[in-house]
C-alpha cells in the first residue's frame, strides 16, 4: 500500500497491516529512510541512515525484539 504526500515522498505500509490502520509507514529518499505513524501522517516523523535501517532490520530478523515468552501482547 502506497500514500504520497504533497512533497513527493511514497509512503509504504505493510499489506499486512490490518483494517484499523494501526502500522506505521516507511519511505525511502535520498537521505536516507523515513518513519512515521499511519493514524497521524501529519505527526512526528523519524529519520534514519540506510546503515542504521539496515541494521535494525538485520536486528529484527535475528529476533532481538520477539516478545518474551508468555507476553501478554504476543498472544494478541
Amino acid at each position: 500500500m502506497e500514500s504520497t504526500t504533497s512533497d513527493e515522498i511514497v509512503w509504504r505500509k505493510s499489506s499486512f497491516s490490518n483494517i484499523s490502520g494501526e502500522c506505521v509507514e516507511v519511505a525511502w529518499t535520498d537521505g536516507g529512510v523515513l518513519v512515521r505513524d499511519s493514524k497521524q501522517p501529519e505527526g512526528h516523523v523519524l529519520s534514519f541512515t540506510r546503515a542504521e535501517w539496515a541494521a535494525f532490520l538485520a536486528r529484527v530478523r535475528h529476533g532481538e525484539f520477539d516478545a518474551p515468552e508468555g507476553d501478554m501482547l504476543a498472544q494478541r
